[in-house]
């Protein structure tokens, strides 16, 4: 594996963990301070996380990639959000799955949610939101 890939994977490593860092701690919030259930805390947290993400990947992780857009920062933000929100719709499924059927604690699951899903959403960035303009 090249040195810039690794680069960017370090990158894309920091920014994930904090917009997941972002993603769990509103949840704990809005449950714990707001008395929210849980399923809908996690629609607060994606929306606050996606933002985290959104902007650290696109300025850093995938910074070389969009500079060399032809289409713009609309188009990858287009295909950064779909990538968001297939990412969040599993993380939904699953959260619902550990709290209903599981019978896991609010914390746990979305801590174990959270983080699985940050594979698929490094790779569908990388190959697909953020992909340089040749590919």
């Amino acid at each position: 594996m090249r040195l810039i890939e690794l680069l960017r994977i370090a990158r894309f490593g920091i920014v994930g963990l904090t917009a997941a860092a972002v993603h769990y701690w509103v949840v704990i919030a809005l449950v714990e301070l707001l008395h929210i259930a849980p399923l809908q805390a996690n629609v607060g947290g994606f929306v606050a996380a996606f933002w985290v993400s959104y902007f650290g990947h696109r300025h850093w992780t995938f910074s070389d990639a969009v500079a060399s857009h032809t289409d713009g920062t609309h188009s990858s933000f287009l295909r950064f959000l779909l990538v968001a929100l297939l990412g969040f719709g599993m993380n939904q499924l699953m959260f619902y799955l550990l709290l209903r059927y599981a019978g896991w604690p609010y914390y746990l699951a979305l801590a174990v949610v959270v983080f699985t899903v940050a594979a698929m959403t490094y790779v569908l960035s990388r190959v697909w939101a953020f992909r340089h303009a040749s590919h």
